[in-house]
This record gives structure tokens, sequence and C-alpha cells, in this order.
């Protein structure tokens, strides 16, 4: 195999199939806190109120215990309402009425004493694992393919688990699955202080029967809708016509049916700023003829264009993915002098790329942009070089084509363009440093998806946002019922209008 570059994925030692991803999830992580440092609230409801203050009525719910919830106490819900359901414990003595049994204690949010006690979670999580995504203050990702074996994986979630109530004293729950979005709906699924692992070859059967509330970001009104489509369970988005669910939901809805199928190949990567942007797509069987080919490298270049305007991103690369019977992935690679964002020319790259495998059977192509650039830069026409005099703001919209200042453009503070008016294949070929990098892998032991032409969004680094390139999480409210801060904030915003 030559070396070189190559699209994400392709160098990994090990199959999608192979890979052991943990989420690892604290249960009520508020409350757990809360009860570390006050050891006699222990089995005790206990809410923890953002905007709140001892005595208080005002503010809302940022967690609720699991004893809380028995009671009615919902995250986001307004401290007021909660007190109507579950009133405060020191009431009791003022009103006769009142049994220990029907009051609850509350306390203010103490977030800098919170981050203490994550950090002494996320120790561990960094010591049992050589790659960890730190999702929030009480949940990651973690992948210890390089640290443990399928035949182990429960032993090792469970030496995990043991050693975060040991040392730290709060319980979290584990999901254990080949991807990062199974392992997350895993580690849901047996809430609190569960762990549930779900093996390789049986993610489908796993999602299957699961209500559609139970895919990751699916939230009340998100669920709803799929619903009045007839769906209903994992199963049903998995069975839908994709490109129904799209435009119902735009590209979430791709989000939904992929994740519904089990079909994530995102790499588990510490958070930050993405390296690249790829998405692939799968035929049912190996396609021969050019034209269906094309098509989709074209759309898939589409996509991640738009995807890299979408998160205000130049490229300098751009690549293309080809699968060929019976899993013999090749890639192939061009740098551009500099950093650019033009849709029209990652498609026309990935199409010469392409043109090699135009006439081979493939199972699966992917497009990717990689060396990405997020700073205000000049932007490298490949045109020619764009200037506007004066340094004109770098604007990224949609619609709207970027413009930048440079210096060997700008005469006086006046503007100039030089146009070279060249052809695509002199755009190409002698603008750009054609380095074709050869990647040739036979992957064994891991089966190409036939997704009929399902797309697969990846980061190969790690993506500003989880969701983005993970399923979106509910803005208000995270997976155990947690409210956020910033999502208070908002919550707040949004009730002002």
């Amino acid at each position: 195999m030559a070396d070189g570059p190559s699209l994400p994925g392709v160098d990994d030692e090990h199959s999608d199939e192979e890979r052991i991803v943990l989420h690892v999830d604290a249960d009520c992580f508020y409350a757990a806190c809360e009860r570390l440092r006050e050891p006699e609230l222990e089995g005790e409801p206990v809410v923890v109120g953002m905007g709140y203050e001892p005595g208080d009525t005002v503010g809302a719910v940022a967690t609720a215990s699991y004893e809380a919830r028995e009671f009615g106490v919902e995250s986001a819900q307004g401290i007021e309402s909660a007190l109507e359901r579950l009133p405060r414990r020191a009431e009791v003595d003022d009103d006769p009425e009142l049994s220990r049994k029907e009051t609850g204690y509350y306390r203010p949010v103490d977030m800098e004493y919170y981050q203490s006690v994550a950090e002494d979670v996320r120790a561990i999580l960094h010591d049992c694992a050589d790659v960890v995504r730190e999702v929030s203050i009480d949940e990651a990702y973690l992948d210890v393919t390089d640290r443990t074996a399928w035949s182990v994986a429960d032993g090792f979630a469970r030496h995990v688990k043991d050693r975060i109530r040991r040392e730290v004293g709060i319980t979290v729950s584990i999901g254990v699955a080949p991807s990062m979005s199974a392992a997350k709906i895993a580690s849901d699924f047996d809430k609190p202080d569960g762990l549930t692992v779900v093996e390789p070859g049986t993610v489908g059967a796993f999602l299957a029967p699961l209500e559609v509330d139970l895919l990751h970001g699916v939230g009340p009104v998100t669920a709803r809708e799929l619903r009045s489509m007839g769906l209903e369970t994992a199963s049903d988005v998995a069975e839908a016509d994709p490109n129904v669910l799209v435009d119902r939901f735009g590209e979430r809805g791709r989000d939904l049916y992929e994740q519904a199928r089990g079909e994530d190949d995102r790499q588990v990567e510490p958070k930050g700023l993405p390296k690249s942007f790829s998405r692939e797509s799968a035929f049912d069987g190996a396609v021969e003829e050019p034209e269906p080919k094309l098509e989709v490298v074209d759309r898939l270049a589409d996509a991640v264009a738009a995807r890299a305007q979408r998160e205000g991103a130049m490229y300098r690369t751009v690549g293309v993915k080809a699968v060929t019977p019976p899993f013999e992935i090749s890639t192939r690679e061009r740098s551009l002098p500099g950093p650019v964002d033009d849709p029209d020319l990652v498609a026309d790259i990935a199409r010469d790329l392409f043109a090699e495998f135009e006439t081979e059977p493939v199972r699966k192509l992917g497009v990717k942009v990689a060396n990405l650039e997020f700073s205000e830069v000049d932007q490298a026409s490949l045109d020619g070089w764009e200037g506007v005099g004066g340094g004109a703001d770098v604007r990224n919209t949609d619609g709207l084509r970027e413009e930048s200042a440079d210096a060997a453009t700008v005469s006086d503070g006046n503007s100039s363009e030089v146009n070279a008016g060249a052809e695509h294949s002199r755009k190409l070929h002698e603008y750009s440093s054609d380095s074709r990098e050869r990647n040739d892998s036979s992957a064994s032991g891991g089966a190409d998806s036939t997704s009929g032409g399902a797309d697969s969004d990846t980061n190969n680094a790690h993506e500003s946002d989880p969701q983005e390139s993970e399923p979106p999480i509910t803005p208000e409210e995270t997976d155990d019922g947690q409210l956020s801060l910033g999502a208070f904030a908002n919550r707040k915003t949004a009730g002002d209008k």
C-alpha cells in the first residue's frame, strides 16, 4: 500500500465493526454532586435550581433526582411549579398537613463545585482510554479499542463504573457499542447506574424495536412529527424513504435515517475544530455505469462544500474515496495553492479525481475537503486573485461569494481583479499542485454497508458542536433530564419574546 494522505477511516487499523466505543453519562449529575457534600440527601428527593436562591420561588429546575421525578418535578420546570408538586422539607414544621415523605430538598446551582467533581471523573476517563471526547460536564465518549476486546468489553466498562463510584462517589451509566450513536442510545437504555453492551452485528436488532423518542436528539416535537408520518419505531425510520425525511426535517432527517439504521462511522476524537468534512454514500450493489456514480460524486461534493460554508471554513485539499469489490479502498487527493471556498471547484476536482473509477464497479463513494482554515485569511481564487480595497470584511454567508483583501491585488485602496480566464481543466492542473496520493488497501473483516445510497457525514477531527456530527440534542434539556446553563439562558430569552 502506498503512503500518502487518505480520507477519514482509511488508515484506521480497526474496522468500524471492531471499534469499541463507550458513552459515559453521569446520573443526575448536579443532584449527585449535592449528595456528595451532603450525604444525608442520599435517597431523598433533590432539586437543583438555576436562578434559584434558598427560600425563593423563582428560577427553573436544572435537574431533579429520580426520587423528585416521582412527584412530577421535571427539568426546565419553573421552581414555583416544582414546589406545588414537591414542597420544601423545611416547610414541614410550618405546615401540619405536610409529611416528610411528601417533601424534598432544593439547592441552587453551584457550577464551580460541579466542575471540580467533573474533573475527578475526567481524570479517570482519560486514564482508562487513549481517546476521550468530552461532550459536556457530565458525559463523554471513549474509544477503548486498543485497551480491551469485545469478549471482555462488559468487564472493562464495569471497571470504569466501579472506579468512578469508588474514587469519586457518583454513579454513571455506560453504553458500549461499535459506534458513537449506538453507544449513546445504549447508555440511556438502563438508567440509572446502568450498563448496556451492543456487540458488533447486533446494532440494527438493538435499535429496531425502540420507540422514536429514544433516538438521540428526538424530542417531543420531532417524535410527534415522526408519528404523524406513521413512524413509531427506529425500524420504521430505517425503512422510510430518506428523501421524505430530508424534505420534512432538512439534513437532520438524513441524520435520523442513518442513526436508525445504525450507520455511523464517526471517530471518537477530542473536541475542537474539525480537520476535514466528508460525506460518503453506499450503493445497494457494485455499480459500473459512470452516470449514477458521477451523480453521487456531484451530490457529495455539494454537500461537503455546503457544510464547509455553514461552518465558516475554507479548505486547501479536496479528496475522493472509492470502495470496489470485495472491499478495496482507494483514495485520491489534490492540494490547492491556498485556502478556498468554491463549491464548483470542489465538484470539478472530485469528478477529475474520480475519473479513473468511472468504469470500475464501485460499492461506495466519498468526497472530502480537508486542511481546513477557520480564521479570516485571504482566499485564493482559482480564477485569479480577488481583492477588495480597504481590507473588506471576510463574509461567509450562504448565497454570497466570499471576498477578502489581498495586498497583491490592491493598489491605492482600489480593488482590482486578475482573471486568468482558465478553463476547468486548467484550474485543476495549472493552479493546483496535483498530488494524487494513492492509498490502495484491502480491508478484511468489515462488511461494507448496503444502504441504498444513504450518506454519512463525517468530521475527521472533531466538530465545533456534538450532534453536529452527532445527532442534535434538544436545546433545553440533556438526555438525563438535566438543564444546561446555556439552555436556561436561551429559554429565558425566548420567554421574554
